[in-house]
């Protein structure tokens, strides 16, 4: 039985292995990386109202609170 099980787990483990998908190393210089970030920040930004917090409204809540009172109103 032991014998059984050390097999069923080396090939377990074997197929492990197998589907492992290892990243490719990042072949770019620091200043294309740099450069790369650059491009791809929003164009506008982030933009700040009084007391630093952030203008853009948290579209969670908004949809938490549509969310809840249309499930109560079905029951």
């Amino acid at each position: 039985m032991d014998k059984r099980l050390a097999k069923r787990h080396k090939r377990q483990v074997a197929r492990a292995k197998d589907r492992i998908k290892t990243s490719e190393p990042d072949l770019r210089t620091p200043e294309q990386i740099k450069e790369a970030r650059e491009a791809s920040r929003p164009a506008g930004g982030w933009t700040t109202g009084p007391g630093g917090s952030s203008v853009a409204p948290s579209s969670r809540s908004q949809a938490g609170s549509a969310s809840g009172s249309a499930a109560k109103t079905d029951a």
